[in-house]
């Protein structure tokens, strides 16, 4: 018997005790374990006067905060199924994963988002605003909880009973929703512990959605579990300025917040030249620090090095920050090199929303960032078809909601979970190749994993954003955000950047905008992956062009030549 909400009722005997910190009525504030229960108990209070019964399903279209929480919990008490939803999305698929879903209650952070559903969908659940504008119609939050209630419960449940479906990033087609029990979340945050990384005397700073499992395992239960502090960053745009505020000991992110950083970093020590050789010896001396290869020389020199170079830069994360764990998307390990050598842990980890998320994190003192790690204790890997990971382990779903096919495809009758990963194995440390549907396999036969290449190119600051291309084509044409228009240019300076590269992996063409992908454009997930099926399909046919001219050229050529 289980349930995720015990981790909030070990804490209750201690009502004082602060497990959140948020930003409100233009200052900080702490919250406290009495506040956050008396919240719940209005929550169960209004939950079962609305007639909801276990097993009906709760979504959560809000901001992270605590408001997020209290009504996770107390859903969660009362054997409820959670629906997490991205505030950010657009409203056809939230409406949609909502309707899917068949939610009994739709809550939502503001009348902007309840106005855009309305607009959108027929047929929609009682809708509740948190944040009402003033005059809104609208049902609210405040007028339905009541003023006051009993302690929150956490019902007794079978390990299998069904915790949330949490609706994958969709970046192909519509998402599907993975349905993850109370024992799959629990199995994982207990996974987690064991790794003995996160500790009571943290303080998380939370900046990824909570209807992202990498932030709700990682950055909610697991600190919930061990009863370490949480505080909510107010936003991306502010993030700067609230890691300076709150100085963290322990971030999840995805790599995108890093590359941004490294970026501005770069961007100013290229006016800088004595600087930036200071700055690549701390990196360089710094890593061979970390990784257990330095001299004498790089033992002597590091810890100065790092006082006058890394410490003004790692002020920049609040000067605290004791270690973070980067997952969602694949780091470019140039990245992770350098905040390494810094001497600021960046720790890669691996996982999927059907594992509840996390598969594999690397470890402090044994951090090999061009890996993922090894896989968490409590997780079997192993190879399969076409060196496709597998993964079992209690965290592991309970399959799709209503997908029974995709369901079986995902998962075999050995309960062993296809990732859709391509990966090598070595020391049990975990190392991505590329996405098995991403794998470009062009017309002369060659197999290419798109990743590194984008990785590489990226490097030069001219290109913002990358997409390669080339599935049954003859040469790669390269998609870029870019303000640069001169082609050839372009071509040069990726090319530049591929000289590792076996000879065939060579730029010919570049397709360039100057239009960022993003969420609202629809090119992003609001995870930040990229969607690369849209991207193509946006630039199929500038992309055809390309490709029909060099096949015109050839052609005239070949009659020239006869």
């Amino acid at each position: 018997m289980a349930n995720i909400g015990e981790y909030f009722r070990q804490h209750i005997s201690a009502p004082d005790k602060v497990l959140y910190r948020h930003f409100d009525g233009g200052e900080w504030r702490d919250v406290t374990v009495g506040e956050i229960a008396a919240q719940a108990g209005r929550w169960q209070t209004a939950l079962a006067m609305l007639g909801l019964v276990p097993e009906d399903r709760v979504a959560i279209c809000l901001k992270n905060g605590v408001d997020w929480v209290a009504l996770d919990l107390a859903a969660l008490g009362l054997g409820l199924v959670v629906v997490p939803l991205y505030v950010d999305d657009n409203a056809d698929n939230i409406a949609w994963c909502v309707t899917n879903a068949e939610a009994r209650l739709l809550v939502v952070d503001s009348t902007k988002v309840a106005s855009a559903l309305k607009s959108t969908a027929s047929t929609l659940p009682p809708v509740y605003v948190l944040r009402p504008d003033a005059g809104d119609p609208d049902a609210t939050v405040a007028s339905l909880l009541p003023a006051a209630a009993a302690a929150p419960q956490f019902r007794s449940l079978p390990e299998k009973t069904l915790a949330t479906i949490c609706y994958t990033s969709g970046t192909s087609g519509r998402p599907k929703g993975v349905m993850l029990s109370h024992g799959n979340i629990i199995a994982n945050v207990l996974s987690c512990q064991e790794t003995r990384m996160a500790r009571s005397t943290d303080l998380f700073l939370s900046i990824l959605p909570l209807s992202h499992m990498f932030e709700r395992t990682g950055g909610y239960y697991l600190p919930l579990s061990i009863g370490a502090k949480v505080v909510y960053a107010r936003s991306t745009a502010q993030l700067a300025e609230d890691l300076a505020a709150q100085a963290p000991t322990v971030m999840f992110a995805v790599p995108r917040i890093f590359e941004k950083f490294y970026a501005r970093v770069d961007e100013s020590l290229a006016k800088a030249p004595a600087k930036r050789w200071l700055f690549r010896q701390c990196v360089a001396r710094g890593w061979r620090v970390e990784s257990k290869s330095a001299g004498w020389l790089d033992a002597l020199a590091t810890p100065l090095l790092r006082a006058i170079v890394a410490k003004p830069v790692l002020a920049r994360l609040g000067g605290k920050m004791r270690l973070t764990v980067v997952g969602g998307a694949a780091l470019d390990p140039e990245i992770a090199h350098t905040f390494i050598g810094l001497g600021l842990p960046l720790l890669q980890g691996y996982g999927m929303t059907e594992a509840s998320p996390v598969i594999s994190v690397n470890r402090v003192g044994d951090n090999d960032p061009e890996s993922v790690g090894p896989p968490l204790p409590g997780v079997e890997v192993k190879l399969g078809e076409a060196a496709e990971l597998l993964a079992r382990g209690g965290n592991v779903m309970l399959g799709y909601w209503h997908n029974e096919e995709a369901t079986r495809a995902a998962i075999d009758k050995d309960r062993w979970l296809h990732t859709g990963d391509v990966v090598e194995i070595r020391d049990t440390k975990i190392y991505i190749r590329g996405r098995i549907k991403d794998i470009l396999v062009m017309s002369n036969g060659e197999k290419l994993p798109p990743q590194d290449v984008e990785f590489a190119v990226l490097h030069d600051p001219v290109f913002e954003q990358v997409m390669l291309v080339g599935e049954g084509r003859p040469f790669l044409t390269l998609l870029a955000v870019t303000r640069e228009r001169d082609e050839k240019a372009l071509v040069a300076r990726a090319n530049e950047r591929l000289k590792a590269f076996p000879r065939w992996v060579r730029i010919r063409r570049v397709v360039a905008t100057p239009e960022a992908w993003s969420i609202d454009n629809g090119m992003l997930t609001p995870t930040l992956k990229l969607k690369r099926p849209l991207v193509l399909a946006r630039f199929k046919e500038r992309v055809d062009a390309v490709y029909a001219a060099d096949a015109a050229s050839r052609a005239q050529t070949r009659q020239a030549s006869s």
